[in-house]
Formats: structure tokens, C-alpha cells, sequence
């Protein structure tokens, strides 16, 4: 690839970036979110048609316009979600869409269970292809989409945080499996966030920041984490454009009294063992990467999950994470990641302010004015650029969207507050006016817990962090000095 550049609403994702995979290696890809590695590898996907630059495979130009073209010239994709059918057996997740039929028009179970166990002992699995896929470990459904993956026809095989949600033994078996398909010939992309995973599968490692390319260099005994981390983060002679660098001083609140405890949290594939305090006025910031857990356990918190195990207390109270109606009764708030899960965007903004509240406001029936009222105090006091009440949430920007997110929560201000991702996918501006806004429900005595994949995020706004690392809690800053990069290598 060369000069690859791809823009989404003039904001520009990737610039002029090249990238060479060669036959028979593990070409590790990594960087920040946002850096740009997702956008490229949807580009050689299919995914993304839309680019310009130059894209050789074999020597000639290609330009594919959907993963099913990119997959005729034996490039697949496996997601981080897995997008295997958990309800159906192995093999037939093996063989989804292209099951082998009998003259009379039935599917030869027969060949496809053979096929899909020759298919499988290729990546050293003896599973009996009959087995419900979604009974198996997700390290064994990994495998399966992979073999999906090779049985397709691809020799270029991309993989994206493929160790995320898997057990040590897991990890070992796919990297045996990697190693096996590498000395085939095949080429494999990985994409991952854990740099040990990283460091102990990679021939070669590309290390993008801000949409470009870094460096491309061979893994050797001189590359670490350490040498990683400074070039993801530009740390040293580099300018970097919109990155935190500098130390900063946790502190917190002293004397202030524990709205939130969690003892012994775990969800089966999700999180384990989290144990957790949150004070009044006190922003807790949980870290992490993708898939290390945090998202579930924030909708735990809530009550949108139901743990296994555990015990959560409010005010020093036993309180059952059974429904989020109970939960926000019981004066817990939760702002999800998704905007599009918690707003109602053909809606006028007015009513997306009022939606928690409107059994307050009345029993019998809706008050528009009451509502309009409490959303202008909302946008003055909140400076939501928008015309007015009336209109269309969808209309406005992202980081507008956000602020009437929150404020459907402020009217009456909660015990604890649950912010996942509070500033995904906005400018600097928008960013620093969510940051000010929680600062101040802070300084009103509201306990906040911010969930975030992005270091600034969580370095810019919390008194104390927590780091997550594949569903557990691998440490906790507090009244300390901290800076990204041990962050980033905590994570």
C-alpha cells in the first residue's frame, strides 16, 4: 500500500500511509484508538472503498469495493466481535452460507461434518463438528471463525484483537495455530492493544499515531514494551498533535464519605473479581483497552448485566444489581458508550432531556411545557449549541448529543454517576466542555465512575484510576504522580 490517505467528514483518518506484508509473515499492527490501524486494515478488507493511494497485491493494483471482493482475492477478516452463530453447531458455523448440498437438494450433513473436522485438525483442534458452537470456550470460537476464515479461501488473514477475551492457554494455542499458517505461506495482520501478545507472535511490527505511520521495523531482542509505547505516544524528540504527555498529581478527596462499593464483581467472559469504591465527589477513572471488561462492568453497575458473583452497596447498603429501573430509582445514572443506544434521535431535544424524569414530572399525564422548561435550563446551563427545544436531536453534533446525555440525568442529580467513553469520537473543543461538566458534577458532590479506552480521557478528569487488563483489575493509581506511558503499560 502506498500513499493511503481516507477522510470521514473532513476529519482526516488516515495520511498518506504506506504498509508492505509479506508473503508467510505475522505483521503486527499497533497504535492508539484512533491512530488510524482499523481504518486501514477495512481498507485492504473491502470494507472502506472510498480512499486514495495505491493498493498492490501480488504486484498488480486492486481496489475492492466490498469484503466479498476482497475475500475473491483471498483476504478475510477476523472481528473482534466474532460474528460465528453460537446457536448452531461447529461445522456448520464452519460452512456458514456455503454448506455442501446432495443431488436431491438436502445439506450433506455427512461431508460437511468431515470437512469441517479436516478443516479444524489444520489449526490443531480434534473437536467433533456436532458440538453447539456457543457451548465451546470463545478461545475455540475464535478458532472456528478463523477456520471459517482459511476454509474461504484466504491466505491474507487479518485479526483483530484476537487475544482480548482469552485465557493464557487460549492465547498459546492460537499463536501454535498462527505459527502453523505462517509457515503455509499464509500472511497474517494482527492488531492488538496487549504488546506482549505483540512481542511474542510478531515477525514485523507497524506502529501508527495520529493516522500515519510511525515505524516498520523487524521484532528483535532490542524491541520492548517501552520502545513501543514511546513511539505509539510520541514521547521524545516528536511533536505530537493532540496527545496528554505530561505527568499529572492524583488526589483524593479526603474524608469524603463511600457512595458506591462493589465487592467481588464477576460475569463468566466479561470481568472477574472487581472490587471497587467510589466516594462523593470523586471522579473514579477505570482504563483499559478494548475487550478488557470495563464496558460490561459498567453495565453492571447499572444494572443492564447481571453478574455471577458479588456484591454492590449504596450509601453503605446492600443494593441488587437486578434492573436499570431500580438502579436509577435507587440514584445511579449511566451515560453509555453508544449516543445512539440512550437518545431518541428523531426526537426534539426537549423530550431526550425530560425521558428519565417523566414519572416525576407527572403520574397521569405528560407536561410538554414542564419539559421544554427543564431543557432550556439544560442548554444554558450546560452550552448545548443548539437552535432551540424543538429540535431534532439527530441534527446536532456529537459532542452536543453527549451534553444532552448527561443532562437527562441532572435535573435531579444522581448519588453515582456512570460515564462510558464520555468523549469518543469529538474535537478537542467538545472534549474540554464534557470534561468541564463533569468536573463541576464533581464539585457538587456527585461520586463519578468514567469508563475509557482513551488515556487523555481518564488522565485529564479522575482523582484515582483504576487499570483493567483482560477482565480483571491489574492496578490502581491514587495520590500519586502518573503519566501515560506507565498507564498505558499497566493496561
Amino acid at each position: 500500500m502506498s500513499h493511503i490517505s481516507k477522510s470521514f467528514g473532513g476529519v482526516e483518518a488516515l495520511r498518506g500511509v504506506d504498509f508492505t506484508l509479506r508473503r508467510g509473515e505475522i505483521h503486527a499492527l499497533v497504535g492508539e484508538n484512533g491512530a488510524g490501524k482499523s481504518t486501514l486494515m477495512k481498507i485492504i478488507a473491502g470494507v472502506h472503498a472510498g480512499f486514495e493511494g495505491e493498493m498492490l497485491l501480488d504486484g498488480a493494483p486492486v481496489h475492492f469495493h466490498s469484503a466479498r471482493d476482497a475475500l475473491k482475492h483471498g483476504i478475510g477478516m477476523v472481528h473482534q466481535e466474532l460474528s460465528v452463530v453460537p446457536q448452531l453447531t461447529v461445522a456448520e458455523n464452519v460452512y456458514l452460507g456455503v454448506q455442501p448440498i446432495t443431488r436431491l437438494g438436502a445439506v450433506d450433513w455427512a461431508a460437511m461434518n468431515k470437512g469441517a473436522r479436516e478443516q479444524l485438525q489444520k489449526l490443531g483442534l480434534d473437536l467433533d463438528p456436532r458440538m453447539i458452537l456457543g457451548d465451546l470456550p470463545i478461545g475455540i470460537q475464535q478458532l472456528v471463525e478463523l477456520s471459517r476464515v482459511l476454509f474461504s479461501g484466504a491466505s491474507i488473514i487479518i485479526l483483530d484483537e484476537p487475544t482480548s477475551a482469552l485465557s493464557p492457554p487460549e492465547i498459546e494455542r492460537l499463536f501454535r495455530s498462527l505459527r502453523s499458517l505462517r509457515d503455509q505461506g499464509n500472511s497474517i495482520i494482527f492488531i492488538s492493544h496487549f504488546l506482549e501478545d505483540v512481542l511474542a507472535i510478531a515477525d514485523e511490527i507497524t506502529i501508527f499515531r495520529n493516522g500515519r505511520k510511525v515505524v516498520a521495523a523487524p521484532v528483535t531482542p532490542e524491541i520492548d514494551k517501552a520502545w513501543i509505547i514511546q513511539r505509539m505516544i510520541g514521547k521524545g524528540h516528536e511533536e505530537l498533535e493532540s496527545s496528554y504527555l505530561g505527568d499529572i498529581t492524583l488526589a483524593s478527596p479526603k474524608g469524603a464519605r463511600t457512595v458506591l462499593e462493589a465487592e467481588g464483581l464477576s460475569k463468566a467472559g466479561a470481568f472477574r473479581d472487581v472490587s471497587l469504591t467510589v466516594k462523593g465527589g470523586e471522579i473514579l477513572g477505570i482504563y483499559g483497552f478494548m475487550g478488557c471488561g470495563q464496558i460490561e462492568l459498567a453495565r453492571a453497575l447499572f444494572g443492564k448485566l447481571k453478574c455471577d458473583a458479588g456484591l454492590l452497596k449504596l450509601d453503605g447498603a446492600p443494593h441488587k444489581l437486578s434492573n436499570t429501573a431500580r438502579a436509577a430509582k435507587a440514584g445511579i445514572a449511566y451515560v453509555p458508550e453508544s449516543r445512539r443506544s440512550m437518545l431518541f434521535h428523531h426526537e426534539p431535544i426537549y423530550k431526550n432531556t425530560s425521558i428519565a424524569i417523566l414519572e416525576r414530572l407527572s403520574r397521569l399525564w405528560l407536561k410538554p411545557d414542564a419539559e421544554r422548561k427543564i431543557a432550556r435550563q439544560h442548554i444554558e446551563s450546560l452550552s448545548i449549541k443548539t437552535p432551540g427545544t424543538e429540535a431534532l436531536l439527530g441534527n446536532l453534533s456529537g459532542g452536543n448529543q453527549q451534553k444532552v446525555g448527561v443532562a437527562k440525568w441532572l435535573t435531579y442529580l444522581p448519588k453515582v454517576l456512570i460515564l462510558s467513553e464520555p468523549t469518543r469520537g469529538m474535537d478537542v473543543g467538545a472534549k474540554e466542555d464534557v470534561v468541564k461538566i463533569v468536573r463541576n458534577l464533581r464539585d457538587q458532590g456527585v461520586g463519578i465512575i468514567i469508563f475509557s479506552t482513551e488515556p487523555e480521557t481518564v488522565l485529564s478528569l479522575a482523582d484515582r484510576i483504576m487499570v483493567m487488563r483482560k477482565g480483571t483489575v491489574s492496578q490502581e493509581f491514587a495520590d500519586e504522580t502518573i503519566s501515560k506511558d506507565r498507564l498505558l503499560a499497566a493496561a
